[in-house]
């Protein structure tokens, strides 16, 4: 199931690549993704009938259960970097599903949020969106998301080129960036060496002012109460956790620490 967003390249190039008789369908408008995230998310479930009262599910796996006749996916998944469930479920009848959780999730002190509240909480996690921090032009090297490929398959998409990019280092890498002075960055912003940076690679380090890289996501922090980023920086910089760089914020320069995401420590698993 990839990201919505992409949902259609990606039905497209394994429709391309099908082999004989083998038919893909995209069911993309067919279904709905309704996240329950955070630590009552199993309590929840349970009460909705969608989860065992005593299931443990492991990180990454998923169950199947049936909701007034409709088959529902339970995965336990999520992009809040807390504990939490994504439910893969019919579009038709999605509705009554989504008015079942909001229900038992108010009645615990929970509140139903959008997309903006998961860009934020992800973002604080330093997990990768497709499009912002991940994607075509950006590798998973470069987004440290090495972990998720499967280096030892012998065949799949990009596998020759990750595997020189791997030998050889990545050009650029992501950092999260946490600002010490006012201002919310946002993604496409560039990202400048600061005055009193440090170096602790033995390259030789640029210029301050010089560019550096580019922000990907950017958001004000609600739980750090100052404004965070991801951004891709150049690895011939030489930038290192604790470095001072500055981002050009409209016309500011916002300056900021380099920090190893994620900015706040994930529960997710």
């Amino acid at each position: 199931m990839p990201n919505a967003a992409n949902s259609a390249g990606v039905g497209r190039r394994l429709a391309e690549v099908a082999p004989a008789g083998i038919h893909v369908d995209d069911e993309h408008d067919a279904h709905v993704v309704l996240a329950v995230q955070g630590p009552a998310s199993p309590a929840v479930l349970a009460e909705v009938g969608l989860l065992a009262e005593d299931a443990d599910l492991d990180y990454m796996a998923f169950v199947d259960a049936d909701w007034q006749g409709r088959f529902v996916r339970v995965c336990r998944t999520g992009y809040t970097g807390e504990r939490g469930y994504e439910l893969i479920a019919p579009s038709d009848g999605a509705g009554e599903l989504w008015d079942a959780l909001a229900a038992v999730v108010t009645e615990r002190g929970g509140l139903p949020a959008g997309l903006g509240a998961r860009d934020t909480l992800r973002t604080e996690a330093g997990l990768p969106l497709h499009g912002q921090d991940l994607g075509p032009d950006i590798t998973p090297l470069q987004a440290r998301c090495g972990f998720a490929v499967g280096w030892r398959k012998e065949e799949f998409w990009g596998r020759e080129a990750l595997l020189a990019e791997r030998e050889a280092g990545p050009r650029r890498r992501s950092w999260g960036l946490r600002a010490t002075g006012r201002g919310v960055p946002r993604g496409h912003m560039a990202v400048r060496r600061g005055e009193g940076g440090t170096q602790r690679s033995g390259a030789a380090a640029p210029e301050a002012g010089a560019v550096i890289g580019e922000t990907t996501s950017g958001t004000f922090s609600p739980t750090l109460k100052t404004g965070i980023a991801l951004a891709l920086l150049d690895t011939a910089a030489g930038v290192d956790e604790g470095d001072v760089l500055a981002i050009d914020v409209r016309g500011r320069s916002l300056e900021c620490e380099v920090v190893t995401p994620p900015f706040v420590a994930s529960k997710v698993r």
